[in-house]
Protein backbone atom coordinates (compact mmCIF):
# COMPACT_ATOMS: atom_id res chain seq x y z
CA UNK A 1 0.00 0.00 0.00
CA UNK A 2 1.06 3.60 -0.60
CA UNK A 3 2.66 5.18 2.45
CA UNK A 4 1.02 8.60 2.02
CA UNK A 5 -1.75 9.12 4.57
CA UNK A 6 -5.26 9.97 3.43
CA UNK A 7 -7.73 10.46 6.25
CA UNK A 8 -11.51 10.51 6.13
CA UNK A 9 -11.72 12.26 9.50
CA UNK A 10 -14.29 15.01 9.06
CA UNK A 11 -16.38 17.14 11.37
CA UNK A 12 -19.53 15.11 11.85
CA UNK A 13 -22.88 16.05 13.29
CA UNK A 14 -24.03 14.42 16.55
CA UNK A 15 -25.99 11.88 14.51
CA UNK A 16 -22.70 10.22 13.60
CA UNK A 17 -21.86 9.72 17.27
CA UNK A 18 -24.27 6.78 17.05
CA UNK A 19 -22.20 3.73 18.14
CA UNK A 20 -23.56 1.81 15.17
CA UNK A 21 -22.08 4.34 12.73
CA UNK A 22 -18.51 4.14 14.01
CA UNK A 23 -15.58 2.74 12.03
CA UNK A 24 -15.22 -1.03 12.13
CA UNK A 25 -12.59 -2.28 14.55
CA UNK A 26 -12.51 -5.93 13.51
CA UNK A 27 -11.16 -5.33 9.99
CA UNK A 28 -7.82 -4.02 8.76
CA UNK A 29 -7.93 -0.32 7.92
CA UNK A 30 -7.10 0.14 4.24
CA UNK A 31 -5.38 3.16 2.71
CA UNK A 32 -6.28 3.05 -1.00
CA UNK A 33 -6.73 5.29 -3.99
CA UNK A 34 -10.31 4.35 -4.91
CA UNK A 35 -13.30 2.53 -3.45
CA UNK A 36 -16.12 1.46 -5.78
CA UNK A 37 -19.53 0.33 -4.57
CA UNK A 38 -22.74 -0.17 -6.53
CA UNK A 39 -26.41 -1.10 -6.20
CA UNK A 40 -27.02 0.41 -2.78
CA UNK A 41 -30.77 0.81 -3.49
CA UNK A 42 -31.58 3.41 -0.86
CA UNK A 43 -35.29 3.27 -0.13
CA UNK A 44 -35.60 -0.47 -0.57
CA UNK A 45 -36.32 -2.67 2.43
CA UNK A 46 -32.99 -4.43 1.95
CA UNK A 47 -30.91 -1.24 1.90
CA UNK A 48 -27.78 -1.60 4.03
CA UNK A 49 -26.89 2.09 4.38
CA UNK A 50 -25.65 1.81 7.96
CA UNK A 51 -22.90 -0.79 7.33
CA UNK A 52 -21.84 1.19 4.25
CA UNK A 53 -21.25 4.29 6.40
CA UNK A 54 -19.29 2.09 8.80
CA UNK A 55 -17.19 0.72 5.94
CA UNK A 56 -16.42 4.15 4.50
CA UNK A 57 -15.52 5.54 7.92
CA UNK A 58 -13.13 2.61 8.45
CA UNK A 59 -10.96 3.00 5.35
CA UNK A 60 -8.93 5.87 3.88
CA UNK A 61 -9.34 6.74 0.20
CA UNK A 62 -9.16 9.71 -2.13
CA UNK A 63 -11.85 8.70 -4.61
CA UNK A 64 -15.25 7.10 -4.03
CA UNK A 65 -17.28 5.89 -7.01
CA UNK A 66 -20.96 5.11 -6.46
CA UNK A 67 -21.41 2.98 -9.56
CA UNK A 68 -25.14 3.16 -10.13
CA UNK A 69 -28.46 2.37 -8.46
CA UNK A 70 -27.69 4.45 -5.40
CA UNK A 71 -31.47 4.81 -5.09
CA UNK A 72 -34.17 2.24 -5.61
CA UNK A 73 -36.63 4.74 -7.09
CA UNK A 74 -38.15 8.19 -7.00
CA UNK A 75 -40.16 7.87 -3.78
CA UNK A 76 -38.19 9.75 -1.11
CA UNK A 77 -40.78 8.74 1.50
CA UNK A 78 -39.33 5.23 1.40
CA UNK A 79 -35.94 6.44 2.61
CA UNK A 80 -35.15 5.28 6.14
CA UNK A 81 -33.29 7.27 8.79
CA UNK A 82 -30.18 5.26 7.96
CA UNK A 83 -30.60 6.12 4.27
CA UNK A 84 -30.77 9.83 5.11
CA UNK A 85 -27.71 9.53 7.35
CA UNK A 86 -25.83 7.96 4.45
CA UNK A 87 -26.79 10.89 2.20
CA UNK A 88 -25.71 13.32 4.92
CA UNK A 89 -22.38 11.50 5.11
CA UNK A 90 -21.96 11.80 1.33
CA UNK A 91 -22.56 15.55 1.56
CA UNK A 92 -19.83 15.89 4.20
CA UNK A 93 -17.45 13.56 2.40
CA UNK A 94 -17.77 15.53 -0.86
CA UNK A 95 -16.79 18.80 0.81
CA UNK A 96 -13.90 20.15 -1.35
CA UNK A 97 -11.82 20.73 1.78
CA UNK A 98 -11.58 16.97 2.23
CA UNK A 99 -9.77 16.40 -1.06
CA UNK A 100 -11.91 13.34 -1.78
CA UNK A 101 -13.59 12.94 -5.16
CA UNK A 102 -17.07 11.48 -4.78
CA UNK A 103 -18.37 10.32 -8.16
CA UNK A 104 -21.92 9.17 -8.90
CA UNK A 105 -22.38 7.04 -12.02
CA UNK A 106 -26.09 6.90 -12.81
CA UNK A 107 -27.92 3.54 -12.85
CA UNK A 108 -31.29 2.51 -14.21
CA UNK A 109 -32.96 2.97 -10.81
CA UNK A 110 -31.50 6.47 -10.37
CA UNK A 111 -33.43 8.11 -13.20
CA UNK A 112 -34.94 11.43 -12.16
CA UNK A 113 -33.21 11.42 -8.77
CA UNK A 114 -29.56 11.88 -9.66
CA UNK A 115 -29.70 15.40 -11.12
CA UNK A 116 -31.77 16.73 -8.21
CA UNK A 117 -29.67 15.29 -5.42
CA UNK A 118 -26.34 15.91 -7.11
CA UNK A 119 -26.92 19.64 -6.56
CA UNK A 120 -27.94 19.12 -2.93
CA UNK A 121 -25.05 16.79 -2.13
CA UNK A 122 -22.41 18.45 -4.27
CA UNK A 123 -21.70 15.15 -6.03
CA UNK A 124 -21.24 15.17 -9.83
CA UNK A 125 -23.23 12.66 -11.85
CA UNK A 126 -21.90 10.83 -14.91
CA UNK A 127 -23.32 8.34 -17.40
CA UNK A 128 -19.85 6.81 -17.36
CA UNK A 129 -16.67 7.90 -15.64
CA UNK A 130 -13.19 7.59 -17.14
CA UNK A 131 -9.88 8.23 -15.40
CA UNK A 132 -6.20 7.51 -15.93
CA UNK A 133 -3.91 5.69 -13.54
CA UNK A 134 -0.31 4.57 -14.10
CA UNK A 135 -0.68 4.91 -17.85
CA UNK A 136 -3.88 2.88 -18.00
CA UNK A 137 -7.42 4.01 -18.74
CA UNK A 138 -10.14 2.88 -16.33
CA UNK A 139 -13.89 3.08 -16.93
CA UNK A 140 -16.77 2.93 -14.45
CA UNK A 141 -20.22 2.31 -15.95
CA UNK A 142 -23.27 0.84 -14.25
CA UNK A 143 -23.97 -1.71 -16.99
CA UNK A 144 -27.75 -1.47 -17.49
CA UNK A 145 -27.05 0.02 -20.91
CA UNK A 146 -26.07 -3.46 -22.04
CA UNK A 147 -29.09 -5.23 -20.55
CA UNK A 148 -31.68 -4.96 -23.32
CA UNK A 149 -34.37 -6.62 -21.20
CA UNK A 150 -34.22 -3.78 -18.66
CA UNK A 151 -34.30 -1.08 -21.32
CA UNK A 152 -37.20 -2.61 -23.29
CA UNK A 153 -39.32 -4.07 -20.43
CA UNK A 154 -39.10 -1.58 -17.53
CA UNK A 155 -42.44 -2.59 -15.95
CA UNK A 156 -41.68 -6.32 -15.91
CA UNK A 157 -38.20 -5.54 -14.60
CA UNK A 158 -39.70 -3.52 -11.75
CA UNK A 159 -42.01 -6.38 -10.78
CA UNK A 160 -39.16 -8.88 -10.93
CA UNK A 161 -37.03 -6.62 -8.72
CA UNK A 162 -39.84 -6.46 -6.18
CA UNK A 163 -39.96 -10.26 -5.98
CA UNK A 164 -36.17 -10.42 -5.62
CA UNK A 165 -36.20 -7.92 -2.75
CA UNK A 166 -39.10 -9.83 -1.17
CA UNK A 167 -36.95 -12.98 -1.07
CA UNK A 168 -34.12 -10.98 0.47
CA UNK A 169 -36.41 -9.52 3.13
CA UNK A 170 -37.99 -12.80 4.28
CA UNK A 171 -34.66 -14.63 4.22
CA UNK A 172 -32.15 -12.66 6.36
CA UNK A 173 -29.29 -14.94 5.31
CA UNK A 174 -30.25 -14.43 1.65
CA UNK A 175 -29.87 -18.13 0.84
CA UNK A 176 -32.99 -18.12 -1.33
CA UNK A 177 -32.07 -15.06 -3.36
CA UNK A 178 -28.52 -16.33 -3.91
CA UNK A 179 -29.90 -19.71 -5.00
CA UNK A 180 -32.20 -17.99 -7.49
CA UNK A 181 -29.28 -16.04 -8.91
CA UNK A 182 -27.00 -19.06 -9.16
CA UNK A 183 -29.56 -21.29 -10.85
CA UNK A 184 -31.28 -18.82 -13.15
CA UNK A 185 -30.04 -19.42 -16.67
CA UNK A 186 -31.52 -16.08 -17.72
CA UNK A 187 -29.63 -14.29 -14.96
CA UNK A 188 -26.36 -16.02 -15.80
CA UNK A 189 -26.76 -15.19 -19.50
CA UNK A 190 -27.53 -11.56 -18.65
CA UNK A 191 -24.50 -11.30 -16.38
CA UNK A 192 -22.24 -12.73 -19.09
CA UNK A 193 -23.80 -10.47 -21.72
CA UNK A 194 -23.22 -7.34 -19.64
CA UNK A 195 -19.62 -8.42 -19.07
CA UNK A 196 -19.14 -9.01 -22.79
CA UNK A 197 -20.68 -5.75 -24.00
CA UNK A 198 -19.29 -3.56 -21.23
CA UNK A 199 -15.79 -4.86 -21.96
CA UNK A 200 -16.25 -4.28 -25.69
CA UNK A 201 -17.54 -0.75 -25.06
CA UNK A 202 -14.63 0.02 -22.75
CA UNK A 203 -12.12 -1.18 -25.34
CA UNK A 204 -13.64 0.46 -28.42
CA UNK A 205 -14.85 3.75 -26.92
CA UNK A 206 -12.08 4.46 -24.42
CA UNK A 207 -9.26 1.96 -24.98
CA UNK A 208 -9.83 1.03 -21.34
CA UNK A 209 -7.67 -1.58 -19.65
CA UNK A 210 -10.18 -2.09 -16.83
CA UNK A 211 -13.98 -1.75 -16.86
CA UNK A 212 -15.89 -1.54 -13.57
CA UNK A 213 -19.62 -2.32 -13.60
CA UNK A 214 -22.53 -3.16 -11.33
CA UNK A 215 -26.19 -3.83 -12.21
CA UNK A 216 -26.04 -7.64 -12.32
CA UNK A 217 -25.67 -8.03 -8.52
CA UNK A 218 -23.04 -10.65 -9.36
CA UNK A 219 -19.45 -9.91 -8.29
CA UNK A 220 -16.95 -10.85 -11.00
CA UNK A 221 -13.30 -10.33 -11.89
CA UNK A 222 -12.41 -11.74 -15.31
CA UNK A 223 -10.34 -11.01 -18.41
CA UNK A 224 -12.47 -10.55 -21.52
CA UNK A 225 -10.80 -9.99 -24.89
CA UNK A 226 -7.87 -8.20 -23.32
CA UNK A 227 -9.99 -6.08 -20.99
CA UNK A 228 -10.27 -6.71 -17.27
CA UNK A 229 -13.95 -6.68 -16.29
CA UNK A 230 -14.64 -6.19 -12.58
CA UNK A 231 -18.18 -6.16 -11.18
CA UNK A 232 -18.83 -4.90 -7.65
CA UNK A 233 -21.89 -7.09 -7.11
CA UNK A 234 -24.55 -5.52 -4.90
CA UNK A 235 -24.49 -3.77 -1.55
CA UNK A 236 -27.96 -5.15 -0.73
CA UNK A 237 -26.72 -8.75 -0.73
CA UNK A 238 -25.14 -10.55 2.21
CA UNK A 239 -22.24 -10.74 2.00
CA UNK A 240 -21.88 -7.47 0.13
CA UNK A 241 -18.98 -6.67 -2.17
CA UNK A 242 -16.99 -3.59 -3.05
CA UNK A 243 -13.87 -2.87 -5.08
CA UNK A 244 -10.63 -1.26 -4.05
CA UNK A 245 -7.95 0.21 -6.30
CA UNK A 246 -4.65 0.69 -4.50
CA UNK A 247 -2.31 3.64 -5.04
CA UNK A 248 -0.21 1.26 -7.16
CA UNK A 249 -3.23 0.45 -9.36
CA UNK A 250 -3.94 -3.03 -8.03
CA UNK A 251 -7.63 -3.99 -8.22
CA UNK A 252 -9.37 -6.31 -5.74
CA UNK A 253 -12.98 -7.31 -5.16
CA UNK A 254 -13.56 -7.25 -1.42
CA UNK A 255 -16.27 -8.91 0.69
CA UNK A 256 -18.02 -7.15 3.55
Amino acid sequence: MHSEEHHNDIDLDPEFADPELQPLTHVERLNVDTIIVSDIHLGSEVSRAKPLVQLLRTHAFRRLILNGDVFDGLNFKRLSKDDWKFLSFMRKLSNPRKGIDVIWVVGNHDGGVADILSHLLGVPVFEEYVWEMHGKTLLAIHGHQFDKWVTTHPLITSVASSFYYFFQKIDPKHKASRFVKRTSKKFLRMSAKVADEASRHGRTAHDAAVVFAGHTHHAMDIMHDGVRYVNSGSWTDKPSHFIIVTHEGEVTVMEA
